[in-house]
């Protein structure tokens, strides 16, 4: 189960279980060239165990420690699980002090004591070009301001102050039941000295892919089917898979070719890869979804300075469609930053403008293998938490109480708690905490996805990013 504990608080989330439960497994009637396969022990990254299963090999034989074994004339079942060193989060990103740290600080910190941590940590930043030479010390003393905060800075210490009693509280509760039961580990000399895993590049420009795709001739819709079914099928022309809705509708995993990289298509599930500008085929899908769960790219400094990825601003995001693929009442979720400018947005233009009702505030909480923030509680720069807004559509009030028979109120104040991935933008799977608030068996939808799950549809223009082959482990049992 994804969901490792749960508390009034909140949950504690295994991410990597819940990748891993997808059912990533393959049938393959060749299972190596000659009739043999290959058999080495590998990490089962499900239940934290060693054990022995068989597993392919990239070389071109057998090596020192394999064991071949016939197997021509049988099936196999090739089963993935995702990489386990990319959730391998032992120590905070930054340091806290001692006095800041989750099991021994104090709740209980004022506005003012936040400012002076905070201008603290500036003036430490800034000390640091000590050792620089003259040039970048000259540099660094140009961009050193006095510690005034302006407005926004403000803002966002005034929210800091109002919501971090109850990110304290509920994370030290979940934290110590992950300690009591063994998912979490308290910290020793073995985890310490481990090292945070920063993946490099994988897999082929899908953002640029799309880019390009808005070169290509246009469709005729008359002739065009809006959904391509996956059948036995692994090569699809990019044009069919940037033009139409890819389902999955069987119960074992497909693998699809793109540009000549493999990535892994879940079973029922289904997706667009495209850029906002070719929402068409998702339109046409004429799918309505009872939930929709939105990561919008939202604009900062960083992804600016960076040129991770691109950024929308807030007028685009209005324009995205919602009113044409939410079902009555649908329940909206959107992944906000930190930001106090974007928060106010999504409340008081953004699901105004949907016409959906605000309900609740809920903060996902990034910690590591022995349950420390990820980041001090009280930085100034980054926060260990983002945050989730959650509302509804605003339908007719006969619609909104069929709905919500047999379903729970959304809480006005939740914590997922979860050792994030160390791939950028892997958020936690929502399924499993939202069970309980939806129906059973209802449509869901996720908007600038950058990753694939079993009974949603997903959209984004890198939606297949972390579903690339070289992020999972193979594993191959014979049948």
């Amino acid at each position: 189960m994804s969901v490792v504990h749960r508390l009034r608080a909140g949950w504690l989330l295994d991410h990597l279980s819940f990748i891993n439960q997808c059912g990533y497994e393959i049938c393959d009637s060749f299972p190596y060239p000659g009739g043999v396969t290959l058999r080495t022990s590998v990490t089962s990254s499900e239940n934290h165990a060693t054990s022995t299963f068989p597993a392919t090999s990239s070389r071109d034989g057998p090596g020192l420690g394999d064991t071949v074994e016939e197997t021509e004339g049988k099936t196999a079942k090739t089963r993935y699980v995702f990489r386990e060193e990319f959730f391998d989060i032992f120590k905070p990103h930054i340091a806290a002090a001692p006095e800041q740290q989750l099991l021994q600080g104090d709740p209980e910190v004022s506005l003012t004591e936040i400012k002076a941590s905070s201008s603290a940590e500036e003036h430490r930043e800034g000390t640091k070009s000590g050792g620089e030479d003259s040039v970048a010390a000259g540099i660094r003393k140009k961009r050193k301001r006095k510690c005034v905060f302006n407005q926004g800075e403000l803002d966002a210490l005034e929210y800091h102050t109002k919501v971090r009693k109850l990110v304290w509280e509920g994370t030290l509760h979940l934290v110590q039941e992950g300690l009591k039961s063994g998912f979490l580990h308290h910290a020793t000399t073995e985890l310490s000295c481990g090292k945070n895993i920063v993946p490099g590049h994988i897999g082929c420009g899908l953002a640029e892919l799309c880019e390009m795709a808005k070169q290509f001739p246009a469709v005729n819709d008359s002739d065009h089917r809006a959904v391509h079914v996956l059948d036995n099928e692994t090569s699809i022309p990019e044009q069919d898979l940037l033009s139409r809705v890819t389902e999955n509708n069987s119960n074992r995993a497909k693998i699809i070719v793109l540009m000549g990289q493999k990535y892994l298509v879940p079973p029922k599930s289904s997706f667009l890869l495209s850029d906002i500008s070719r929402l068409q085929p998702l339109l046409k899908y004429k799918k309505k979804y009872d939930v929709i769960v939105i990561d919008p790219p939202w604009e900062n400094k960083s992804v600016k300075r960076s040129n991770r990825y691109s950024h929308l601003s807030s007028w685009q995001i209005k324009q995205i469609p919602v009113a044409a693929l939410a079902a009555p009442d649908c329940l909206i979720v959107t992944w906000v930053t930190n930001r106090q400018k974007h928060l106010r947005f999504v409340k008081d233009e953004l699901y105004p403008h949907w016409s959906v009702k605000t309900l609740a505030e809920w903060h996902w909480v990034k910690i590591t293998r022995s349950g420390e923030f990820v980041l001090p509680l009280d930085s100034f720069h980054k926060k260990p938490y983002e945050v989730l807004i959650l509302g509804r559509v605003q339908g007719s009030v006969k619609e909104a109480l069929r709905k919500s028979e047999d379903v729970l109120p959304i809480p006005e104040h939740k914590l997922i708690v979860s050792i994030p991935c160390g791939l950028h933008s892997h958020k936690p799977p929502l399924a499993a905490v939202l069970a309980e608030f939806i129906k059973p068996d209802v449509e869901c939808l996720e908007l600038f996805a950058r990753n694939l799950q079993p009974g949603w549809t997903s959209w984004g223009n890198e939606v297949l990013k972390f579903q690339h082959i070289d992020y999972f482990t193979v594993l191959r049992n014979e049948t």
